[in-house]
């Protein structure tokens, strides 16, 4: 006899059913969330492709049309021609170039399913755009195609070059203006980036006589006609006509909010304008106080006499005692001098020809003329270089309390207090180095490192993983670089969007850094690079902030992580030295921290009760590494080194 199921079993049947449901549906709603994101993230580079596409559409019809005779080292997009059946991206390969298509119609799969269909003025392959990927699908030609292809260091070339356009166009109105002529380089450029562009047709009001304002104006483009109200008749007069290069409301940026007349759109005009409150906090000079320590003169006589000692230490004059740290083509030795055993080193050794392989020569002359140049006690130091036929050696402070990332591993997180001394040491060190016109761009736990009382640096060269101090990059005061790089949970979004980036993208890291500290691991983190990129562009306001972080870390956070590089803090009028006055820093001790008299929250252990002979050498809080066994590679005498 069949037995009923019971309502009680039905109900929850369909209670199972719908639970199922719901989470179908949560897990839908998703991807449909991250899909969502991932189209607006590519939106600016699809932008930048089109308007790029257009430049060059109408002066590249006479251009080859094969992809066989296509000009792949042009700097510009360049039109292809395929036929049907034809493979553009296969997947496993590696990629650097990014495709429009123009006419016809794509297949994409994956591992042999298919994906979907892409039709004309679709873009693919964009990832390629922002760092070298391996291609994650198959694109093939379900017809004869017409497609425009550009490559990453034909992209970035773009924007650079139409960002630097369109900066010195704004820099050149500015100069324009007599209130800005005193003005340092480094503030005029920063108002640079904060101008607004703003568009008007025939006959609109742009100001009226009597209402409110903030803003001033420069017309970059077109006329307007400037009117006041005729008190006895009630209407206007022309007063004056304005041209390019002309400029109204300045009165605005001194504080006058009432308009004492009208301006008014005489045909197409496109102006740019500045609002008071980011004159305000842009305007007045930086605040180098806090680095004026480092060049005094008894802080030269010291150099000058530390530079005299260690002219004279010759590679022969150094004892190697292990290896601690290696990487791809470097190691880091402790060594010390034999003349001297109680004085330590850390020296790093590089291969010359893997350096010349990968094109590496700029890079670490670079980071030697950087490193040679600095003299911060928040800065790894580096005192002399040698050379021989087949390596560069770097002779450098030994920092023997270990990695900041270790101890961060071992506790979790840390505490407000250890946040706020850590963060500071960092200050000090940016502080030291954007004064310069140097920007670091790779601020993360791994590269800060303790030395013997357990204070941190900045790593010229990291001890375990052989990380350098190449990333930095000395622009100038006011000056701006596209080189996309940095570690994708640290990279500030006008990195990933490739427009031009300067001391302010240190900013944004350094609020990546403090989140981290507090809580344990960075706001941003996506399961590969791009998903990383795509949830920065959400912005910080779209992190939810562990309860462990107090309000006040949580400001100095977000403020610091502002999508705008003018808006952020510390890349205002007075650069860091408003990070060191925000509220979560109140009471902190500057002076005793760079006097060294402040306790750290915590003293690695670092040798014994007899220091001066054994602690040089203590090398417990690093990794242990196997010596080289490698044959020794080949000679390089190319001459490209000599400055070492």
């Amino acid at each position: 006899m069949a037995v009923s199921k019971s309502p009680g079993g039905t109900l929850r049947d369909l209670q199972l059913a719908l639970q199922l449901k719901i989470e179908e549906l949560r897990q839908r709603d998703a991807l449909i969330d991250e899909l969502e994101l991932e189209l607006d993230a590519k939106d600016d580079l699809i932008r930048q492709l089109q308007i790029e596409l257009d430049r060059h559409r109408s002066a590249s019809q006479q251009a080859a049309t094969s992809a066989e005779t296509a000009n792949t080292d042009s700097h510009h997009p360049y039109p292809t021609s395929l036929v049907k059946g034809s493979c553009v991206i296969q997947e496993g390969h590696d990629g650097s170039t990014v495709y429009v298509l123009e006419e016809g119609a794509v297949e994409v799969t994956k591992q042999g399913k298919k994906l979907c269909t892409i039709g004309p003025r679709k873009v693919f392959g964009e990832l390629a755009i922002l760092y070298n990927c391996t291609r994650t699908a198959t694109v093939t030609a379900l017809t004869d195609i017409k497609l425009w292809a550009i490559d990453r260091q034909g992209f970035q070339t773009i924007m650079m070059r139409t960002g630097l356009i369109k900066h010195s166009q704004y820099t050149e109105l500015l100069r324009s203006v007599p209130s800005f002529h005193s003005l340092p380089e480094d503030v005029l450029s920063k108002l640079t980036d904060v101008l607004e562009e703003t568009h008007y047709s025939d006959g609109d009001y742009i100001i009226r006589q009597g209402a409110t304002g903030d803003t001033f104006f420069i017309i970059s483009e077109g006329q307007v006609r400037v009117s006041q109200n005729n008190a006895a008749s009630d209407e206007q007069a022309t007063v004056k006509t304005l041209f390019k290069g002309d400029w109204f409301g300045e009165q605005a940026l001194k504080g006058e909010d009432v308009r004492t007349a009208s301006v008014t759109a005489v045909g197409d005009v496109t102006c740019v304008v500045i609002d008071r409150e980011s004159f305000k906090q842009l305007t007045g000079g930086l605040d180098d106080a806090n680095n004026k320590q480092y060049d005094s003169e008894e802080v030269k006589a010291k150099l000058q006499a530390e530079a005299d000692f260690f002219s004279s230490v010759s590679f022969s004059d150094l004892n190697i005692i292990c290896t601690v740290g290696m990487g791809g083509f470097s190691r880091v030795k402790l060594v010390q001098l034999k003349n001297d055993p109680s004085r330590s080193f850390a020296l790093k050794v590089l291969k010359k020809r893997h350096i010349l392989d990968t094109s590496q020569q700029d890079h670490i002359l670079s980071e030697r003329r950087i490193l040679m140049e600095t003299h911060s006690p928040f800065i790894v130091r580096l005192y002399r270089t040698f050379r021989n036929s087949k390596y560069l050696y770097m002779l450098m402070e030994a920092c023997l309390g270990g990695e900041l990332w270790t101890l961060l591993r071992d506790r979790r997180s840390f505490d407000d207090g250890s946040t706020r001394f850590y963060t500071s040491c960092v200050i000090e060190a940016l502080s030291y180095l954007h004064s310069r016109g140097i920007i670091y761009r790779d601020l993360k736990p791994e590269n800060i490192i303790l030395d013997h009382r357990g204070y941190a640096k900045l790593v010229c060269t990291h001890l375990s993983s052989c990380v350098d101090f190449g990333f930095a990059k000395k622009v100038g005061l006011g000056k701006k670089t596209w080189t996309f790089c940095g570690t994708p949970e640290y990279v500030a979004p006008e990195i990933i969007l490739n427009k031009g980036h300067d001391s302010s993208a240190d900013c944004w890291s350094l609020g990546i850094l403090v989140f981290e500290l507090l809580s344990g691991s960075p706001p941003f983190s996506g399961s590969d690079p791009m998903k990383t990129y795509n949830i920065i562009l959400r912005g910080i306001d779209m992190i939810e902030f562990p309860k462990k972080i107090t309000k006040s870390a949580a400001n100095l956070i977000k403020r610091l992580c502002r999508d705008n590089p003018s808006e952020r803090l510390g890349n205002q009028k007075n650069g860091l030295k408003d990070v060191q006055k925000h509220k979560w820093f109140e009471g902190f001790n500057w002076d005793g921290l760079r006097r060294g008299t402040t306790d750290p929250p915590f003293k690695p252990t670092v040798g014994n009760l007899r220091w001066k002979v054994d602690g040089p050498l203590d090398n417990r809080n690093f990794d242990c590494f196997p010596e080289d066994t490698e044959d020794p590679p080949p000679d390089e005498e190319s001459g490209w080194d000599l400055e070492f």
